[in-house]
């Protein structure tokens, strides 16, 4: 499993856990980071994009309730918020990474981890965000 791809679902899994525990500051998740058993430098990845989700956590939910349309945030299943909030995280924070790469790594995790409908949902969600982004198509142009 790559770097990225292990930061993603470990960043996931921790703000689920913060999700299920109702603990927006965080401070639960110590014995989470604790007792990661992966590669520190995906570890690190993961802190980046919690604590950027969670510094910017208005921004986050307002951008997937108006790209969820006909859906609050607050009946979203708590798989499916958490990995909306980790990609559209990853779209605002992380320049270098082409949004098609962000979306297809939160459509494979919603499709490991979330319910029958989630990856088409997440796809549906994140690109309409990476739209009103402008970074739809960010990183696809071919380099020479």
């Amino acid at each position: 499993m790559g770097l990225r791809r292990e930061g993603r679902e470990l960043a996931v899994q921790a703000l689920y856990q913060l999700e299920v525990t109702g603990d927006p500051t965080g401070r639960g998740l110590e014995g989470f980071w604790a007792h990661f058993e992966g590669s520190e430098p995906a570890q690190a990845f993961a802190i980046g994009l919690v604590e950027g989700v969670r510094d910017e956590r208005s921004r986050i939910d307002c951008l997937i309730a108006d790209a969820a349309e006909h859906w609050q945030v607050s009946r979203l299943s708590k798989v499916d918020v958490s990995v909306l909030r980790m990609a559209t995280g990853e779209l605002l924070f992380c320049d270098d990474i082409p949004a098609r790469v962000t979306i297809d790594e939160a459509i494979e995790i919603a499709r490991r981890f979330g319910g029958e409908d989630s990856a088409a949902f997440v796809n549906g969600v994140l690109d309409r965000i990476a739209e009103v982004l402008g970074v739809k198509g960010k990183g696809d142009e071919p380099t020479e």
